[in-house]
C-alpha cells in the first residue's frame, strides 16, 4: 500500500512539473527534462506520461513528441493549487502603489483596475461594472497575441472578435459563482473558437454589495500560480478603492 501511494503521489508530481515546464516554454515536454527532476531514468517518466495520457491529463501532438496538458491536466493543476496560492509582497505593494494616487471617478478606478491586471498579468484584463448592464472595459489583448498559440489567424480573428462583440464572453463573466475567483479552462467557457483560452473571474464589492466582475483572459497556458492571487488581491485593492468613492 505504501509503494502505491508513494507511486500515486510521484505520478501528481510529474504532471504538475510537466504543466509547470510547458507553461514556462511553450513547448511539449520531453521525458529527458522531467527525469531530471526526480533523479529517475526517462524510461520510467516515459511509463508515468503514458499513463497520464490513458488518464486524459496529458496528450501529445506527435508520435515521437513530448507531452502537453489537456484541459483536464489543467484541471487538476488548478484545483490542486488554489489552496496553496499566494501573492508574494512586493507584488502587492506595486499593486497598491498604481492605485494610490487620488481617485475621485469610479471610471478612472475601472479603467485603472483594468490597466493594472493587463500590466501585471501580460494577459488581457476584463472589468465589468454590474450597472453597465452590456459593457465592459478591456486592456492587454496585445499582450495575448504575444503568445505563441495564437500565431494562427484564424485564432486570433474570433478571440478579438469575440472581445468585440461582448455578448458571449459577458455571459460567461456575470455568472454567479460561491467562491472569491471562479476558473474557466478552454470548453469550460462553452464556446470553441476560444477552446486554446483560460479565463479567471473575481468578484469586487462597492459600499458592501456585489459590485462587479474582474478577469483575465489569455491562453490556456497561463501562469495560474501567479494569475489567480493577483486578481484576488487587485478585486480587494479595487473594493477598498470604491468604499471611498461618492
Amino acid at each position: 500500500m505504501v509503494k502505491r501511494v508513494d507511486y500515486e503521489s510521484r505520478k501528481k508530481s510529474v504532471l504538475g512539473a510537466t504543466i509547470n515546464q510547458y507553461i514556462h516554454d511553450a513547448a511539449p515536454v520531453a521525458s529527458d527534462n522531467i527525469a531530471s527532476y526526480f533523479d529517475v531514468s526517462p524510461a520510467t517518466i516515459r511509463n508515468i506520461f503514458a499513463e497520464l495520457e490513458q488518464d486524459g491529463y496529458l496528450t501529445h501532438l506527435y508520435t515521437s513528441g513530448g507531452r502537453i496538458p489537456t484541459g483536464k491536466g489543467y484541471r487538476y493543476y488548478v484545483d490542486f493549487l488554489l489552496s496553496q496560492m499566494q501573492l508574494v509582497s512586493g507584488e502587492k505593494e506595486t499593486i497598491s502603489r498604481k492605485f494610490k494616487h487620488e481617485i475621485r471617478e469610479l471610471d478612472e478606478a475601472l479603467e485603472d483596475a483594468s490597466e493594472v491586471i493587463a500590466s501585471i498579468t501580460h494577459c488581457a484584463g476584463i472589468v465589468y461594472f454590474q450597472e453597465w448592464q452590456d459593457k465592459y472595459l478591456y486592456k492587454g489583448v496585445s499582450r495575448i497575441l504575444e503568445q505563441p498559440e495564437f500565431r494562427n489567424f484564424e485564432k486570433t480573428r474570433m478571440l478579438i472578435r469575440l472581445l468585440e462583440e461582448k455578448e458571449d464572453i459577458l455571459e460567461i463573466i456575470s455568472r454567479d459563482f460561491p467562491d472569491r475567483v471562479k476558473v474557466y479552462i478552454g470548453q469550460e467557457m462553452g464556446f470553441p473558437e476560444i477552446d486554446n483560452c483560460s479565463l479567471v473571474v473575481s468578484n469586487y464589492r462597492r459600499k458592501n454589495k456585489p459590485s462587479g466582475k474582474l478577469a483575465v483572459l489569455g491562453p490556456a497556458r497561463m501562469e495560474y500560480e501567479h494569475i489567480i492571487p493577483t486578481l484576488e488581491y487587485v478585486s480587494d485593492v479595487l473594493t477598498e478603492v470604491l468604499d471611498n468613492i461618492q
